[in-house]
């Protein structure tokens, strides 16, 4: 994880969920809770995605979105989103260029093989797109909430 508090985030325009472009830059102004996540529909992904679509709203009112940030498809994430009622756009980085802007792309292993994937990681973003906090390696039991309360703590 080479970005720390303070730097500015990386900018990205993105294909997204919905048939729609997402850039980061359309939302300065606000805070915006950037996560990435490895993949759609497995059990931690969904655990998280829903819980960042329950507090949707509660974020809106500290004038704050949020973002999932996977490699799947577009369509992969209309479906994901289908499935599971989800409220928060899922942006596409397939080839890898934003997560590796953001330093999640990395070398992992399972069962003594290497391989790349995304490092599940959050940013917070202030309005003026400097970086206010960042969660690295993140855990999702807890993780939501304790995003909320940092956004809370940003607000006040």
């Amino acid at each position: 994880m080479t970005l720390t508090v303070g730097d500015k985030a990386p900018d990205f325009t993105l294909p997204a969920d919905g048939g729609r472009t997402i850039s980061l830059s359309d939302y300065r102004g606000q805070n915006v809770v950037l996560y990435f996540y490895p993949k759609d529909d497995t059990p931690g992904c969904t655990k998280e995605a829903i819980g960042f679509s329950e507090v949707k709203d509660e974020l809106a009112a500290l004038n704050t979105v949020v973002i999932g940030a996977s490699k799947d498809t577009p369509a992969k994430h209309d479906k994901f989103v289908a499935k599971h009622d989800l409220t928060i756009p899922l942006v596409s980085s397939e080839d890898g260029k934003m997560l590796e802007d953001y330093g999640v792309w990395v070398e992992k292993s399972m069962y003594g093989k290497t391989y790349m994937g995304i490092q599940r990681a959050t940013f917070l973003i202030g309005p003026d797109g400097d970086i206010l906090e960042v969660w690295p390696k993140v855990r999702v039991k807890g993780h939501v909430e304790a995003v909320v309360e940092a956004v809370r703590q940003h607000a006040s």
